[in-house]
């Protein structure tokens, strides 16, 4: 596991989701058929074909067994948020934290990070914090989660950055001690109790927009989930445009349009 925890809390607080459908799991076939113009003619070419398609198969399956699994829910991206409420630490107090107060108010940046006092998972939190101002800017609010308690979270705000904490933040640690926000939005690792790197905006009707998911070892971009944000909010203010890749304000838009894109495609 890439981050290790060192503290260790007992639930603090319920939270209510509103969990997706579950989609039905595809059932995998049981044996792979080789058609018949594809069957070798000679008895030991026919083994050594068989134990390629074996190899293969033994060497896919190889490949998953190194992946972590998280929930499997129906995509979050154009579905309602699920709601949570739940106990935070901000400027060093304990406070309630409920997703759905933003509605109709603020877009909201919602990241996971698998624990505190690990490695890549401050350098996230602080960078956040660091540019708050700027988000804010774009009436948008942070809040971070873990499943770590509230004890934990305000234990590496007090510590200080050099010494691998946290410092004063700008924004919202939230504790996920039930680990059921980070299972409502498909993070969680179920073998492993933490949750992976997964990032959701939410716009001001509730509806997730955008979702990346990282696994543990990799660490995020403040300057591309501000221009991921600034795309959707263009988008959502001129609705007869999209925001084509690597689009910044200021930059050309174009029509999705058959003819009207044109314009954009013959300007680059």
């Amino acid at each position: 596991m890439a981050c290790s925890s060192a503290a260790t809390s007992a639930s603090l607080f319920s939270s209510t989701t509103r969990p997706l459908l579950s989609p039905k799991p595809l059932s995998p076939s049981s044996s792979l058929s080789i058609p018949n113009s594809l069957k070798p003619s000679h008895s030991s070419s026919a083994a050594a074909f068989s134990r390629s398609i074996s190899i293969k198969r033994s060497s896919l399956h190889s490949r998953r067994s190194f992946s972590v699994r998280a929930s499997s829910e129906l995509p979050l991206v154009g579905n309602t948020a699920p709601d949570f409420e739940a106990e935070a630490v901000f400027d060093q107090e304990f406070i309630k934290v409920k997703l759905s107060e933003y509605i109709g108010k603020k877009y909201v940046i919602l990241f996971f990070y698998p624990l505190d006092f690990t490695f890549v998972c401050p350098t996230e939190i602080t960078a956040f914090s660091d540019r708050y101002a700027e988000f804010e800017a774009l009436n948008t609010e942070i809040l971070g989660v873990s499943v770590d308690s509230v004890f934990s979270h305000l234990a590496w705000v007090q510590t200080d950055r050099k010494a691998g904490g946290l410092g004063d933040l700008n924004y919202p640690l939230i504790s996920d001690v039930t680990k059921s926000i980070s299972k409502s939005y498909g993070v969680l690792i179920p073998d492993q109790g933490i949750a992976l790197r997964g990032l959701f905006i939410i716009d001001k009707e509730g509806v997730i927009q955008h979702s990346t998911i990282n696994n543990l070892a990799i660490g995020r971009s403040v300057d591309e989930t501000k221009r991921t944000l600034q795309a959707l909010q263009y988008v959502q203010e001129n609705p007869d445009e999209v925001c084509p890749a690597g689009w910044k304000p200021g930059e050309k838009s174009m029509k999705p349009d058959p003819k009207l894109s044109k314009e954009y495609f013959s300007a680059v």
